[in-house]
């Protein structure tokens, strides 16, 4: 006897909406932190070597707010699982010895179509 098994919610992928606004949400963060490195580049004084970094953290942050925001995520949740897979049964018990009289075994057969000549009589 086949049983069929649906998959569980949980090893469902991510819906594309929800990956396409995890990924804007990504760009607009990495973009204000954009933007408060170029207010210090300009804002903080004396110039030093930290300007430097702050300049070059807002030259480069567009490149990664970029890629990021374009690369798909990984596979990183599990596949989903298959509907085939069978669930096995175990395996029927076998049939208590008669050597008891006060044991009394029922076993199931099929419907028996034809007629007996007892039945006929």
């Amino acid at each position: 006897m086949k049983q069929s098994h649906a998959a569980p919610v949980t090893s469902l992928p991510q819906s594309p909406q929800d990956e396409a606004s995890g990924r804007v949400r990504r760009y607009w963060i990495t973009m204000g932190i954009r933007m408060v490195c170029f207010a210090l580049t300009v804002l903080v004084t004396p110039y030093g070597w930290y300007t430097w970094v702050f300049a070059a953290a807002a030259a480069i942050l567009p490149y990664i707010a970029v890629v990021f925001a374009n690369a798909v995520s990984p596979t990183a949740t599990p596949p989903a699982e298959s509907p085939t897979q069978e669930l096995s049964a175990p395996a029927p018990a076998a049939p208590p010895a008669a050597a008891d009289p006060t044991i009394i075994t029922i076993q199931e057969r099929p419907a028996v179509t034809e007629r007996r000549e007892d039945d006929e009589k």
